[in-house]
């Protein structure tokens, strides 16, 4: 069967597929994947239950065995998962609280049963209490281009330890709460061999990876309930103390919703985007700032990147007792995060808005497998949150705006992987739940955003916004790897720069993502030495000069600089002089030494390395000067800058 009519046939057998997008207009996505589903919540039971219907379409050259699903809320089962021995924690705040996923029964679309050919796997640790990845044979294998159409009963109970998903009082956050397939790799062009499924565990320090999905989701719930999911909403019936709603998503890689009697809903609009903001009444004042944050970052990530393609978006601000389900992405649905009294000048509301908003571009349209490569979500969404939020409140105060106080994002983010223990391990090349303990959010958020802003120091901003907008147009709703990315860094640099940084980047990413090791350039020594008068026995073989106003006026002058750390980057080095003059010299930075002299009326008043601060992986910037004759005026000024800040925060706790 050919892929496009294996997907229109699907769409056609399951009563759920009602609200298919016209023919006239294109898909985004291949929707290898689809789900329609009826459920209904339970709140007494804090239950979620019903049935799906789903198709997973074999879009390789292979004959595939087998199907496997994700069933991620068995990781809230016991303190045995996986997820809860990684993070040390409990399947829920009581024991009567876990959660779970529990299959009635598993039908192929034609009524063979298939849940006598299921059974639990842990692909990648063996860990036997870990219910996370159920297979399941099929009765016939997959051959290329046949579309696997199951139907699914199941219930699935809440965790009451909101991480992520769950449930606190009557506050409700679903998530990760239904079978969901893994992904189906081919093997990748130039490779050999036969493709396989992509389907990990839940850990405690990764996120997730599957394909661009179209949904019909029919939700039974209370009708005092407010709700947002990542769906359009298609229609609503109230029928007494219940009601029932029906949502519509496209090309998205996941559906998420959420319901509390006690959220507020306020609208707003960005060019074709219809924006929904849930939030409790004690947050009214953060509605502005919510607004105009995302709004902000469509604009720039639009301009820069590419296109946000659907016309709607849900903002979740979850009250405190919802507080374990802020700060996370479902594409068209995500969660911020503030509190009922927040400082206009910490940008926190703003921050969380912006970088949950920015997975809709790094791992909803660009999916990649957050799973073994968490850098190339994370970080770079990380990345782009500093440049948004330093481009519209301000280059030094994009985080803090405090007239006592001005930190912009792009520091914070930089000073966190500095002041790591674990700086020097490497980003990637391992799964990111052997990450060395405590280092995954280092990793994968702060140290990949230096490394990529380092590299714009490098290259130029225009050109990485070149970067990223072919990164966008070769790999929109397709799953890149950070192969593929750096591939498209080296194809648009050279293109840019001709051969400058040579004829790819790689040196540069196995350096600093990849590598070890750490960025360290320092000024060591500046010395101004008079011309000698020529002593002893000289023989002149040009003219001779009054060697009285020689000695008087001439000196050799000297910067000294040094690299200390492991990682070879390009660098600026401005040397100042006594006259007023200055000269700014490139050094490819790959000696462990250079010296600049320089011979004439004019002496060296001090050296700075990386005057423009382009190299943001430097790990001391405190050695990146030097002076002959050191100000402390600058030290006093932060000294008292830093007083007055402390008086100000000691007056507001006195309030």
């Amino acid at each position: 069967m050919k892929i496009k009519s294996a997907i229109f046939f699907s769409l056609l057998i399951s009563p759920f597929f009602l609200y298919a997008r016209p023919a006239d207009q294109k898909s985004l996505s291949e929707r290898i994947t689809g789900y329609g589903m009826d459920v209904k919540l339970d709140t007494e039971e804090k239950t979620v239950s019903g049935t799906m219907e789903a198709f997973w379409v074999n879009n390789t050259s292979d004959t595939v065995p087998d199907i496997r699903m994700h069933l991620y809320m068995n990781a809230f089962r016991s303190n045995r998962t996986t997820f809860n021995k990684e993070s040390g924690g409990s399947p829920g705040s009581r024991d009567k609280d876990p959660g779970w996923i529990e299959i009635k029964s598993f039908l192929m679309k034609n009524g063979t049963d298939l849940l006598p050919l299921m059974e639990f796997i842990s692909p990648d640790d063996g860990n036997r209490e870990d219910k996370t990845v159920c297979r399941v044979m099929l009765p016939k294998p997959a051959l290329p281009g046949d579309t696997v159409a199951v139907v699914i009963d199941f219930e699935t109970k809440l965790p009451s330890n909101i991480r992520r998903t769950g449930f606190t009082g009557d506050f409700y956050f679903v998530a990760q709460w239904f079978p969901k397939f893994g992904v189906y790799e081919p093997v990748r062009k130039g490779e050999t061999g036969r493709g396989a499924w992509n389907c990990h565990q839940f850990h405690a320090h990764s996120e997730f990876y599957s394909n661009h999905s179209v949904y019909d989701v029919k939700i039974t719930l209370p009708a005092d309930h407010v709700t947002g999911s990542c769906g359009k909403l298609v229609s609503e019936k109230a029928d007494g103390e219940l009601k029932t709603q029906v949502f519509r998503a496209e090309d998205i890689v996941d559906f998420a919703w959420t319901a509390w009697p006690g959220y507020t809903v306020h609208t707003d609009k960005w060019n074709h985007v219809d924006i929904t903001l849930l939030l409790p009444e004690s947050r009214l004042e953060q509605v502005d700032r919510h607004f105009m944050a995302v709004k902000n970052a469509l604009d720039y990530l639009t301009n820069n990147v590419g296109p946000y393609p659907w016309n709607y978006m849900t903002i979740v601000d979850p009250p405190l007792m919802g507080s374990g389900a802020s700060g996370m992405e479902y594409t068209t649905l995500f969660t911020s995060q503030s509190s009922d009294v927040m400082p206009e000048f910490i940008n926190l509301p703003e921050m969380v808005t912006i970088h949950e908003f920015g997975h809709a571009y790094f791992m909803g349209i660009l999916a990649s497998n957050e799973f073994e490569e968490p850098w190339l979500d994370e970080g770079v969404n990380t990345y782009w949150e500093a440049r948004i939020l330093d481009h519209f409140y301000g280059p030094n105060s994009g985080m803090i705006d405090h007239r006592f106080l001005k930190v912009s994002d792009k520091s914070v983010l930089r000073l966190s992987y500095v002041l790591s223990p674990v700086r020097q391990i490497a980003t990637s090349r391992e799964y990111s739940w052997n990450f060395p303990r405590g280092s995954y959010s280092m990793l994968s958020y702060q140290k990949a955003a230096t490394v990529l802003h380092t590299l714009t120091g490098i290259v130029g901003e225009e050109t990485m916004n070149n970067v990223f907008r072919e990164y966008y147009r070769k790999w929109a709703f397709r799953h890149p790897s950070g192969k593929d990315f750096i591939n498209v860094v080296s194809e648009v640099v050279r293109k840019e720069h001709g051969d400058k940084f040579g004829p790819d980047l790689n040196w540069f990413f196995d350096q600093t993502l990849y590598g070890t090791g750490i960025c360290d350039y320092r000024v060591s020594q500046i010395e101004n030495r008079k011309y000698r008068k020529p002593e002893g026995r000289i023989d002149y073989t040009g003219e001779t000069e009054d060697e009285d106003t020689v000695t008087d006026s001439l000196y050799t002058a000297v910067a000294m600089v040094d690299r200390v750390g492991e990682v070879m980057l390009p660098v600026e080095v401005l040397i100042h002089f006594t006259n007023g003059d200055e000269v700014l010299e490139v050094w490819d930075g790959r000696e462990r030494y250079r010296h600049f002299t320089y011979t004439g009326h004019r002496q060296i008043k001090w050296v700075k390395i990386d005057p423009g601060y382009k190299i943001a992986m430097d790990v001391n910037l405190k050695n990146n000067s030097l002076s002959e004759s050191p100000s402390h005026t600058p030290l006093r000024r932060m000294a008292n800058k830093l007083l007055a800040f402390v008086q100000f925060y000691f007056s507001l706790m006195l309030l």
